[in-house]
């Protein structure tokens, strides 16, 4: 069991399937399929339905998905493409980032100490997002997340000989890369070296500001006025603001701490802190041991914002927006100019937030004004009630119980205790919150739910008991109005196998059936509208359940699915098509697009990672056992990627 499959809630508040199965008149709405169901969504009655129409979708997304084929699914050890694109990589694990002239190159035989991976990229590529330079459309920054390392692959040896140098080799691995590109005849490379380029690790420093800075919960030995942070680790997802700001999920922190003494405590176990870690970094960093340093571990969990066009910025962790396992930040704004901010905490039986500032934005604020607007402002989390109506419950101390008697002193505490608010305010449990993504032509938000493998409960109206494959949400706020404190939700799809003889497996993709699976996936995890309005959609299904030929008949119910894989719906018809599939042991994510939307940016995390075994980690005997992509037999061991996508006639991605 992943971190992300493990429940650590232990309130009785509602569950998204217990919701589902007590509308009863809405019985119909899971068969319909994601057609049927945005229907009778958008056009049920209350206050979403008699909102002022939204602007209309972009002809394309209204057109359906004429532009390319979908391809069949694949346990082939590479990327495969609809006919007419092809694929380019444009970034790699050990790659320079360009900070400076005649920076390391990459050792194929994982040579490189800590010194040179910290100019290099970091591993296990996540989040990313682009930032247009000037007007004419080739030259952008591209800020992109490493989310942890595979120590079998990072070193020569493997863990062997655990050590000060390992550890900060692994530390150095992590976090974040800002490079510059730029694009010529419609392919786009890094610039090496630019002004622009920067690593942001695990060691780098960072400025704490919102109501949680200077708090004694988050005060050190090292830090006792708990303002600056060392590192940020475990990016996951990110968000763009209006402003041209990054910002950086910090989403599994709990796995890098270990306490070594005493039994973790009740707010450590909310949060999933044992007393091991497999990364081992406790062992020659000592504040990553809650028994010596009992605050280290607060200042983690948080959403960093990073200036890319300046490398000389100090990141800040936005502390109005919670601490809990974050996995991307989705940005707009109010009707009035107010900052809102979606969010999603990533593991089973945890929630769904939204942040909205005090402050308004305008155009052309400073990136230091506007940034601000993140640290004053009410932190929501969901409440989806059973008539198809949810609300937005304010996280907010001195209200609703979030007082002294229930363990909250202060706002402060709320936020560093974010997931223990929302139980008190009776939050509904949902199947691993991940991406949110917002529709850019209307009020309209959908959220990937990846999978609950331990879910209990189940009824004829709601099959999805356990959920092994997944679903997307989405919904439509109060009056058009992302501020409202209500919205009308729907599920759009439920993933699965259209063959499976267990109800809880089965997908309602509309078409799907098991003469037609091009639309056949699990574990829904990336997820990004572009310009035109048209999802994409990324697929996680762990290392554990992937299908392989070698392993059959092992996993047998996820041979439909094959390798990890991008698709492309329509969120007007509920169309989905297959258009991209990745190498062995791979998961897809991280998503961008150029501006004129003819290169779409994907990456390719962990190829190879073990199929076999329950560890993230490789044997660092045999680090090509499951992938030798994207180097091939002699590149010495697989890596993490980014990938730039185009059609070849040059014409717009996806249509």
């Amino acid at each position: 069991m992943s971190a992300d499959d493990e429940i650590v809630n232990p309130s009785h508040g509602p569950r998204f399937t217990d919701l589902l199965a007590l509308a009863a008149s809405r019985r119909q709405l899971l068969k319909l399929g994601a057609a049927g169901a945005a229907l009778a969504l958008f056009g049920r009655s209350g206050a979403a339905a008699d909102a002022p129409a939204a602007a209309a979708a972009p002809a394309a997304a209204l057109a359906g998905l004429p532009g390319f084929t979908a391809i069949a699914t694949s346990t082939e050890d590479t990327v495969r493409v609809p006919p007419g694109y092809e694929w380019a990589v444009l970034t790699r694990w050990g790659d320079p980032v360009g900070a400076q002239a005649g920076q390391p190159r990459w050792r194929s035989d994982a040579g490189n100490d800590a010194a040179e991976q910290a100019l290099q990229f970091g591993m296990h590529h996540d989040g990313m997002a682009l930032f247009p330079l000037g007007t004419d459309g080739t030259r952008a920054l591209l800020a992109l997340n490493h989310e942890y390392v595979d120590h079998g692959l990072l070193f020569a040896d493997g863990m062997d000989g655990w050590s000060a140098a390992k550890v900060a080799k692994s530390m150095a691995a992590h976090g974040v890369s800002v490079v510059e590109l730029v694009q010529a005849d419609g392919r786009w490379s890094v610039v090496s070296p630019s002004q622009y380029a920067r690593r942001i690790t695990a060691a780098t420093p960072m400025r704490l500001a919102g109501p949680a800075a200077g708090h004694a919960l988050l005060a050190t030995a090292a830090d006792p006025q708990a303002q600056t942070v060392l590192g940020t680790f475990n990016n996951c997802a990110c968000g763009q603001t209006p402003w041209g700001t990054y910002l950086s999920c910090e989403e599994n922190f709990n796995g890098y701490f270990a306490r070594t003494a005493g039994e973790p405590t009740a707010l450590e176990k909310r949060y999933g802190i044992k007393d091991k870690s497999d990364y081992r970094w406790h062992e020659h960093e000592p504040r990553f041991d809650p028994a010596l340093h009992p605050n280290e571990a607060h200042r983690f969990g948080w959403v960093v914002e990073i200036d890319p066009h300046d490398p000389a910025a100090v990141p800040v962790k936005r502390t109005a927006l919670g601490r809990f396992k974050h996995e991307n930040a989705a940005v707009t704004l109010a009707a009035d100019g107010r900052v809102v901010v979606y969010l999603g905490d990533d593991q089973a039986n945890e929630y769904l937030y939204r942040y909205v500032s005090k402050g308004r934005y305008t155009p052309g604020m400073a990136r230091a004004a506007a940034g601000a607007l993140l640290d004053d402002g009410i932190l929501f989390v969901a409440h989806f009630g059973a008539d198809g109506h949810g609300e937005w419950r304010a996280l907010v101390h001195g209200r609703d119980g979030l007082d002294a008697g229930n363990g909250f002193a202060d706002q402060a505490e709320v936020l560093v205790k974010t997931r223990l608010a929302a139980d008190v305010r009776g939050a509904t449990k949902l199947d691993r919150t991940e991406w949110v993504a917002i529709h850019p032509g209307r009020a309209e938000v959908a959220v990937t739910l990846t999978n609950n493998s331990g879910r209990k409960s189940a009824d004829a109206a709601d099959p999805r008991a356990p959920n092994p494959h997944g679903h997307i949400l989405r919904w439509r706020p109060d009056g058009a109005d992302h501020a409202a404190d209500g919205f009308a939700w729907e599920v759009f799809v439920l993933a699965g196998d259209p063959q499976a003889e267990d109800a809880s497996a089965r997908g309602n993709q509309p078409g799907l059936n098991a003469a037609n699976t091009d639309a056949a996936f699990s574990s829904p995890d990336g997820l990004a509208f572009d310009a035109r309005g048209l999802l994409w959609i990324e697929t996680d299904v762990s290392t554990g359940k992937l299908w392989h030929p070698q392993l059959a008949p092992k996993q047998g119910a996820y041979q439909v699915f094959g390798n990890n894989q991008l698709l492309v719906a329509n969120p007007d018809t509920g169309e989905i098509r297959r258009f991209l599939t990745g190498p062995v042991g791979c998961e897809l994510t991280g998503i961008a697009f150029s501006p004129d939307l003819r290169t779409l940016f994907v990456n390719i995390q962990h190829p190879g990672e073990p199929l076999d075994a329950n560890t993230e980690f490789n044997d660092p005997t045999a680090p090509q056992r499951w992938s030798q992509w994207p180097d091939g037999p002699g590149g010495g061991r697989p890596r993490s990627a980014t990938l730039a996508i185009r059609r070849t006639d040059g014409g717009p991605v996806g249509s």
